[in-house]
């Protein structure tokens, strides 16, 4: 049975992008947890609900004005998000305080400080407007840690209404998109495309060793270099070895494919 494991969570009703590590693949992961991430977001607008989302209760409902359809207004509120900021997290999330999840004491219905966070939206597109249903669908790319929940109020407060995300679609992670994505009957069935260590770290350099030298590298030694800092591919004979790190002209073994 191989180790595996998954790149970060979905929230229960979104849908989308979840990397699989399996193997020695799970020692990429220290690479991949700050990747950024594109989603489909659905916001629906006049309903707020203590979740933010929703599966969440119904906090309120008002009236939403025509005017704030207007396909410029609606742009122009997006463009303001723009950028780095600090974002609130939702009180309803996985984020620990004092030992315990935040969600564990909203539950409780114990009010406590959450700190902000710095995020950044490096892009946000509209996709469409509802007005009959009240929705407003976006594409944002943003960095990781950006909660979509939160966002959705947040422009919802910037259009002085309230709404909450009623749909989220994680359709890019880092260089995963949702076009390689399977479903989970797939996995099931294990019908899995694997992308390899090699393949992923693609546009990273190549150093090859010699034998001795690779000897010396599999065992630990750190191996002198005039190369620059950073992640390199590792080759012996044409066969790939793994990931080597370069510091301070040395090289150090990081991931290996041989067998231990």
């Amino acid at each position: 049975m191989k180790k595996w494991g998954i790149l970060g969570t979905l929230d229960p009703m979104a849908t989308g992008v979840l990397p699989l590590l399996i193997g020695k693949g799970t020692l990429c992961s220290k690479y991949l947890v700050n990747h950024d991430k594109i989603y489909k977001v659905q916001l629906t607008l006049g309903i707020k609900t203590n979740t933010a989302d929703g599966e969440g209760e119904i906090l309120e409902k008002k009236e939403v004005s025509k005017e704030i359809f207007k396909k410029e207004k609606i742009e122009e509120v997006l463009k303001t998000f723009l950028g780095k900021q600090e974002q609130i997290p939702p009180i309803y999330s996985a984020i620990k305080l004092n030992g315990k999840k935040l969600y564990e004491y909203a539950r409780k219905g114990q009010t406590v400080e959450i700190a902000s966070r710095q995020i950044e939206i490096y892009d946000m597109q509209l996709l469409k407007i509802n007005q009959e249903e009240k929705q407003i669908e976006f594409q944002v790319h943003c960095s990781k840690g950006t909660y979509i929940r939160s966002l959705c109020e947040d422009i919802a407060t910037k259009l002085n209404e309230i709404g909450y995300m009623s749909e989220l679609n994680r359709i890019k992670v880092g260089n995963f998109s949702i076009e390689q994505a399977i479903t989970i009957e797939q996995l099931e069935k294990d019908n899995i495309p694997y992308i390899s260590i090699e393949d992923l770290f693609r546009d990273k350099n190549e150093i090859f060793l010699e034998k001795q030298r690779l000897h010396h590298f599999l065992n630990g030694v750190k191996l002198t270099t005039k190369i620059k800092d950073g992640i390199y591919r590792i080759y012996c004979e044409q066969e790939f070895i793994g990931i080597g790190i370069v510091q301070k002209e040395l090289l150090k073994r990081d991931i290996i494919l041989l067998k231990d």
